[in-house]
């Protein structure tokens, strides 16, 4: 699958970006692996387990797992709270904006000033669900003016792969939650019709 074939979702994700200094070049694979800041790897290891921990889950029966479920359920619940606040102390101030667009491929954001055209970037993006925090570095392939702001665009050129699963599965959780929105919707306009 090539980079620009995943979809992008609205959603406002906190997310950190600073541009790179002047003539500062791209880290290669190894480096760039190496200066993921420890609190990323946590939550990325974290969420990695939590997966295995569902797919495990699922073997087991319907009644037989139903407390084993809902512990396990309030443990997760009770990590993903503290490791969430925990990520939200990396966030930057002055370096924060909301994305108005993002997806396993790149992402957009307004900005009161204008980015320059392929300039690199380092962005650290704070997802909700699952709960984690994911280190990158994009590229400016847009800068478009609106009123009195700017619509930037990155894509994604150094971002590890299980952090694009990670991008993939909160984009998807974004969908599902829309779809069933838009379910209870209709049911309930349907309800009212009657």
């Amino acid at each position: 699958m090539r980079q620009d074939e995943y979809f992008s979702v609205h959603l406002g994700l906190t997310i950190n970006v600073e541009p790179l200094a002047n003539g500062k070049p791209l880290p290669n694979a190894d480096t760039f692996s190496t200066e993921i800041p420890p609190l990323f790897r946590i939550a990325r290891e974290c969420n990695t387990l939590e997966e295995n921990a569902e797919r495990l889950l699922t073997n087991f029966g319907k009644e037989d797992s139903k407390a084993l479920v809902d512990y396990l359920s309030a443990q997760n619940s009770k990590i993903n709270l503290l490791l969430s606040y925990v990520l939200s102390q990396q966030d930057n101030a002055n370096y924060r904006y909301i994305t108005e667009t993002f997806g396993a491929s790149n992402l957009s954001f307004y900005s009161p000033h204008p980015f320059t055209l392929e300039q690199d970037v380092t962005v650290k993006l704070f997802l909700d669900h699952p709960a984690a925090a994911i280190y990158c570095y994009a590229e400016v392939v847009n800068c478009s003016t609106l009123d009195d702001r700017f619509l930037i665009q990155l894509r994604y050129t150094r971002l590890l792969e299980e952090d694009r699963d990670l991008l993939i599965r909160a984009a998807l959780y974004c969908q599902q939650k829309l779809l069933r929105q838009r379910a209870q919707q209709r049911n309930m306009n349907n309800n009212n019709d009657e």
